[in-house]
């Protein structure tokens, strides 16, 4: 599955540092399975030069103006079986931020030198295959660069349907959608009768969480979030049952008013005082499912371990995490589902943008400052 050297990683717009997802290209093909004509109308004029930040330092703490270096270098020659992207939409996730660290994780760290990974969406134009043609937006692996060669191998793209936007496509019925899918219905089981804690609710993924909690017959829903504004939006446009604010209330002391028997399902997107909170109020049986530890990813040395953990052998509860790539090939039918509830009204999104390549880092430092409201995407 991933099966390229480092070394092939670092060749700019031709490279295939992606060829980590060529499991997820070859299942997101079924996804997209339709094909689509482009959704909007761009400025067409081609560079000849192609932007590019790489990694230039691992950062310790938030990203920097030393952490990425931006570069530019030649458009290369196309060559048959292949089309030329123009990045459109860069895709910002918290696991961006991991990919920095030289540290063993799901996916190989991006390495000095290299593009910085990330998903995203861009309009073919130029072809030399029959798999994409000029003016359809595609969506994959793209990096913080302007431009990307896509093929039908290791760097595959998927063709975006009529109907479906950019920020659709790469959130709620992209990876951010899909995680709160999983989560929440596979590893958290939510069942009828649930009161369910979302932390993180405000983000991408948190707020797509809660709200599915909803549909899937969730007793109670109670979203974490940063500032009264936050919380406002969660209760009164996602429509979660309640809205605590960590940077203002006593969380624990909340949990314990808004969830009087406890909680059943927590779901875990920051980690840290968040997460002990929420072990000392667990229901009998409860489930924690471990989403991520956004507080965590900027600290320097080992997160504190949490102290309430007894109560899942008190309480007889669990705790589990996962990675979505696990999922992949089930993506197609989650998917159909979630689209059948953006279409009855059931659930919505909203996106986050900032405009140019250059703000990329700082795009991704929104995400640890609370900064954002939904899914960050960079427009280009």
């Amino acid at each position: 599955m991933w099966a390229t050297s480092p070394e092939s990683w670092r060749d700019g717009v031709r490279a295939g540092p992606y060829s980590h997802f060529r499991r997820w290209n070859s299942v997101s093909r079924l996804m997209w399975a339709g094909g689509g004509a482009p959704l909007h109308t761009y400025d067409h004029h081609m560079s000849e030069q192609n932007r590019r930040l790489v990694l230039a330092h691992r950062p310790s703490g938030l990203v920097d103006e030393g952490t990425t270096r931006l570069e530019t270098e030649p458009l290369p020659e196309l060559q048959n079986g292949e089309a030329l992207v123009k990045v459109r939409f860069l895709s910002i996730d918290p696991t961006i931020r991991t990919w920095m660290d030289d540290v063993a994780s799901y996916l190989p760290p991006i390495q000095i030198g290299e593009v910085i990974r990330s998903g995203g969406v861009g309009e073919v134009i130029e072809s030399r295959t029959d798999a994409y043609a000029p003016g359809q937006l595609l969506f994959g692996m793209t990096g913080w660069q302007d431009y990307v060669i896509a093929d039908t191998a290791e760097r595959a793209m998927q063709v975006l349907p009529d109907g479906v936007s950019p920020g659709i496509a790469i959130g709620i019925l992209g990876v951010t959608g899909m995680t709160a899918y999983f989560g929440l219905i596979d590893v958290g089981q939510v069942s009828d009768g649930d009161v369910v804690v979302i932390s993180g609710a405000a983000g991408a993924t948190g707020s797509a969480a809660g709200q599915i909690a909803k549909i899937k017959g969730a007793k109670k829903v109670v979203g974490i979030a940063g500032g009264a504004d936050k919380c406002a939006y969660i209760v009164d446009e996602l429509g979660f049952d309640e809205a605590i604010d960590y940077k203002n209330d006593n969380v624990a002391k909340r949990l314990r008013e808004a969830c009087p028997e406890g909680i059943d399902l927590y779901f875990d997107n920051v980690g840290g005082s968040i997460l002990n909170d929420c072990l000392a109020n667990l229901a009998m049986r409860g489930r924690v499912v471990l989403c991520g530890a956004i507080s965590t990813y900027n600290s320097d040395g080992p997160p504190p371990g949490p102290s309430n953990y007894l109560s899942l052998l008190v309480r007889r509860g669990r705790m589990e995490g996962f990675i979505i790539i696990d999922y992949l090939d089930r993506f197609p039918a989650a998917q159909l589902e979630v689209a059948g509830w953006i279409a009855e009204g059931k659930i919505k999104s909203s996106e986050h943008v900032i405009e140019g390549l250059e703000r990329a880092p700082d795009a991704l430092n929104l995400l640890f400052s609370g900064g954002n409201t939904g899914k960050v995407i960079v427009a280009l």
